[in-house]
């Protein structure tokens, strides 16, 4: 009798381990999966001016955040080519550079002169005529987004209108971060510059440092061009990797979606 008891309170401690091994290991096996996963939000800056590669890349199969400069020859246009991709838009304000022409900034540039009404009658004027964007990124603007009194002016009307602002990261030395953190404005800052070499190896590799960052801290935004500085060349690179990408186990976004993966 006492054997038969042995022998049962043993098998019911084998099972026992069984079952918490095999618990640990589904446990285990989840948790694997979930550190190899991460998104992706790819901007493409410069919409609004029917650049090369505009049509291409919002034909593309993935999410894609059109950056679209306002007071621009298509802007509007730009902007319901880009909602009925059913893509996203925001506006790609431009802003005083350190270094460059004013004449890059094209009409009703925020440069560091004008005066907080000024500046702020120009985003005014942008979020009303690209009304169907939910944020705003810089174009250029190492210069401005170092200067906090311009920087209120800006984010006080995104705040106003409900938008989010990407730092773009021309400058080391950006404020932006700063002031909208004061202003309760949701602040996002790009990770990696797609096409700095207009060549689709090159812009691969940076796709794949997109890659790398987004399966280490779960997303990475990552920012590319229409036009000269992208364009058809950036959305081939595109096209040649983003299957791959997600075959690691990366989803692609919108930029208004990363939030919910930081």
């Amino acid at each position: 009798m006492r054997k038969s008891t042995f022998k049962n309170l043993l098998y019911l401690l084998a099972i026992y381990f069984i079952l918490i091994n095999l618990l640990i290991s589904s446990d285990y096996t989840y948790a694997k999966g979930e550190s190899k996963q991460g998104v992706i939000a790819i901007v493409i800056d410069d919409f609004g001016n029917h650049s090369e590669g505009t049509e291409a890349m919002l034909a593309l199969d993935i999410p894609i955040t059109a950056a679209i400069m306002p007071f621009m020859p298509t802007s509007k246009e730009d902007m319901e080519k880009t909602i009925k991709s059913k893509k996203e838009a925001i506006i790609h304000l431009p802003m005083e550079p350190e270094v460059g022409k004013a004449s890059w900034l094209g009409p009703r540039g925020i440069v560091t002169t004008l005066s907080d009404e000024e500046i702020k009658n120009r985003v005014k004027d942008a979020v009303k005529e690209l009304d169907k964007a939910k944020g705003i990124n810089n174009h250029m603007g190492s210069k401005a987004i170092q200067d906090r009194r311009v920087m209120d002016s800006i984010i006080e009307i995104a705040a106003s209108n409900n938008l989010f602002f990407l730092d773009s990261k021309t400058t080391a030395k950006t404020i932006a971060g700063e002031s909208c953190k004061s202003k309760g404005v949701k602040y996002y800052s790009r990770d990696i510059f797609l096409d700095n070499v207009k060549d689709v190896k090159s812009i691969e590799k940076q796709l794949d440092k997109a890659g790398k960052v987004a399966l280490e801290k779960g997303y990475a935004i990552a920012i590319g061009h229409v036009g000269v500085e992208g364009g058809s060349i950036t959305v081939q690179a595109i096209k040649n990797k983003y299957k791959e990408l997600e075959n690691k186990g990366i989803k692609f976004v919108f930029l208004s979606d990363i939030e919910k993966h930081r």
